[in-house]
């Protein structure tokens, strides 16, 4: 089963998340496209961040993070 929108949108956001520091976030502004505003909402809903505008990743976010990661690399090294 292909990926949803919604979920590839939600993977784009969750690699934007810094990845050096557990004590850095993202702000969503509201003049983002509505498409990054509402996969924010949609991660918050699901614990996966912070606030409903970004914030910070949960301990989910964190773990999630790294095997969003692992599957950009695996697909993108040649």
């Amino acid at each position: 089963m292909p990926f949803k929108a919604d979920v590839v949108e939600e993977l784009n956001l969750l690699l934007k998340f810094p990845d050096k520091s557990l004590l850095q976030g993202l702000k969503i502004h509201q003049d983002a496209e509505q498409c990054t505003i509402d996969a924010a909402k949609r991660l918050f809903n699901k614990g996966i961040i912070t606030l409903p505008d970004g914030g910070y990743l949960t301990d989910l976010g964190h773990d999630l993070f790294e095997h969003a990661q692992t599957l950009q690399l695996a697909l993108t090294n040649k």
